[in-house]
């Protein structure tokens, strides 16, 4: 493919050419993907088709307003709080949020206007221990005695 097209040949015929040679050659053979439909036939077209399938491989999302960012990250805080190992980790968690929420009230956001109550730290402490049981600690068994002749006894026969 480094050659150059040769004068007096029409760019059709050359690239022609390329295709068939390289066909012949094997170079097309076992492609990823060889014998699977085309992604997105079928579908109507989109023209921002390539950042859509950029931010899904990449596990993004489009960015939300203000408003609507702080609901969606008190929820997710909420879901982290009652997965956290301890309870103090989830009302910490819970604290930060509302640090959050209170500073949201103190300055405008952008977006539809929606004011996001503060999260009740005591309500998600309690639905934690609702979902952390604690195990009863079974109290350690005793010490069994040594049956027969003392290590010391045993030793000053030697």
């Amino acid at each position: 493919m480094t050659e150059r097209k040769p004068l007096g040949v029409s760019f059709e015929s050359w690239i022609d050419r390329q295709i068939r040679e390289a066909t012949e050659r094997g170079e097309f053979d076992d492609l990823p993907g060889a014998g699977k439909p085309i992604p997105g036939q079928g579908k109507p077209h989109d023209d921002m088709w390539w950042i859509k399938q950029k931010m899904q491989a990449e596990n993004l999302s489009f960015p939300l307003p203000g408003t609507l960012a702080l609901r969606k990250e008190a929820e997710e805080a909420r879901a982290e709080a009652l997965g956290a190992r301890t309870e103090a980790e989830a009302r910490r968690i819970v604290e930060e949020m509302n640090d959050k929420i209170r500073d949201s009230y103190r300055k405008p956001l952008s977006g539809p206007p929606v004011v996001q109550p503060l999260i009740d730290a005591d309500e998600v402490a309690a639905e934690w221990r609702a979902l952390h049981p604690v195990a009863e600690k079974k109290p350690a068994p005793a010490p069994e005695k040594r049956r027969g002749r003392s290590f010391l006894r045993w030793f000053g026969r030697r």
